[in-house]
């Protein structure tokens, strides 16, 4: 078995303007893929907005230098992932299409990496 990484890439703002009953479809989309899948999900989690986040860098002097937001900005932000034991990637990928998507088509995507 090998573990792989599924990172939820999705459109932020989207999620920030959803009304309550599709941030519950989302939900209980997730909730349903993890009990189909839960013979392979190992972890997973939903992350808060990006608004949240601190980037920690090397300034280049022995210190570091931290600053609030995202790394990156983009328009896809990673809003969540989940980490799955599976035989191999083929088998991933079968996973990460069973994924729930949230917001406009086009506008989501999972990035499948394996682990060291």
């Amino acid at each position: 078995m090998a573990r792989y990484l599924l990172l939820i890439h999705d459109n932020e703002e989207y999620a920030e303007t959803a009304g309550e009953a599709e941030v519950r479809a989302r939900d209980e989309g997730h909730r349903v893929f993890v009990e189909e899948h839960k013979d392979v999900v190992v972890t997973g989690e939903h992350l808060m907005p990006t608004s949240t986040a601190t980037v920690v860098r090397e300034d280049g002097a022995g210190g570091h230098l931290i600053t609030d937001g995202p790394y990156a900005e983009t328009k896809e932000a990673l809003g969540g992932y989940y980490i799955v034991d599976v035989p191999d990637l083929d088998a991933a990928l079968a996973v990460a299409r069973r994924l729930p998507y949230f917001g406009r088509p086009g506008e989501a995507a999972v990035e499948v990496r394996p682990l060291h």
